[in-house]
């Protein structure tokens, strides 16, 4: 209910009736003891509890699928995925953050010292060496926008100026990789928008880089950064550094070291 803020939509997509998606709202109200959404207009809305809530809700339902899901886990805390259909797959292993100091590249570790030393303020000069390889969002209407992509990054070495240049306004599920992985990469988004702090990931996955041409391996580390623009307001950075050193346990053998080598990135900042 909360996605769609319409009754209607959100009975197709559960598959139930209005009368049972309504008692159920009660039914969660009465349990938290304050209202969840409030009508205005004829229109559904979350109040300011219920947005409140949202983030820990959306947790709790991604655990539960990982939970009965044998493609999604948590291990002492930390998430992996290994999701496959056809050419494509998707493998994702959270790391301890310690490992950034311990075997992660000079980049990443320049990158945090960056992030520290600005404050998280992302138009802080000691962060401007960080900004031409990194993305960053802002949260708007319960979707993450793009507002910026580094001339350097990832992305835009990855998927060429055009998409760098067009990215900028869409949302995470309108990026190429679509609303599945869209989806993925919410929750940590969220999670890091929840606690302000830095989150390590391995990846390993398969992406087309123009529109009509084959999916090939793309391997990479990722760092998230809870940050802020200049008026307070929260921006996720995202850092990604191609490489094919990767940790994933789930990763098939046949994977490891499958990205082109010629692909893998060597920053210095």
């Amino acid at each position: 209910m909360a996605r769609h803020l319409n009754l209607t939509r959100a009975v197709e997509e559960l598959g139930s009736t209005r009368q049972t998606v309504r008692r159920h709202i009660t039914y969660l109200e009465q349990a938290k003891g304050f209202e969840l959404f409030r009508i205005r207009d004829r229109r559904y809305e979350l109040t300011e509890r219920g947005a409140s809530a949202l983030t820990e809700a959306q947790t709790l339902l991604s655990r539960g699928n990982a939970w009965l899901s044998s493609e999604v886990g948590f291990e002492y805390g930390m998430l992996r995925i290994a999701k496959s259909e056809g050419d494509w797959r998707f493998f994702l292993q959270q790391r301890p953050l310690s490992e950034i100091w311990v075997q992660g590249s000079d980049f990443l570790r320049n990158s945090v010292r960056c992030w520290a030393e600005s404050g998280g303020n992302i138009e802080h000069p000691a962060f401007q060496p960080v900004r031409p390889y990194a993305m960053v969002f802002r949260p708007n209407d319960r979707q993450w926008v793009c507002v910026d992509v580094g001339r350097e990054s990832s992305f835009a070495t990855w998927f060429g100026w055009e998409w760098q240049s067009s990215s900028i306004g869409r949302t995470l599920e309108a990026l190429p990789g679509g609303p599945l992985v869209g989806d993925i990469m919410e929750g940590t988004f969220h999670e890091i928008a929840a606690n302000h702090g830095l989150r390590f990931d391995h990846i390993h996955t398969t992406v087309a880089r123009k529109a009509g041409t084959p999916l090939v391996p793309l391997s990479y580390t990722r760092l998230l950064l809870g940050a802020r623009f200049p008026d307070d307001s929260f921006a996720l950075v995202n850092i990604i550094e191609r490489t094919n050193a990767l940790e994933i346990d789930e990763l098939p053998p046949e994977y490891i070291n499958s990205m082109d080598s010629s692909l893998e990135m060597h920053v210095s900042i």
